[in-house]
């Protein structure tokens, strides 16, 4: 009954997963289909984020609180 329950939540989860045709991957190279539309204002959101809070790594940078890696 224990790996049933896995199984079952697996395979719901697998069962969403849709294949797309050549005709549809136009829809799905948009600009505002992209996960991160805009990835400068992004870089230097998580430069802001990792300066301010003197935190490193977890984003694929070091470095302490300074800002100057």
């Amino acid at each position: 009954m224990k790996t049933l329950i896995p199984l079952m939540v697996a395979a719901l989860l697998f069962s969403g997963c849709a294949n797309v045709k050549p005709w549809q991957r136009d829809l799905l190279a948009k600009e505002h289909m992209a996960l991160d539309s805009d990835p400068l204002r992004s870089a230097f959101n998580d430069h802001i984020y990792f300066s301010k809070e003197a935190s490193s790594g977890g984003r694929g940078f070091g470095g302490g609180g300074c800002g100057c890696n």
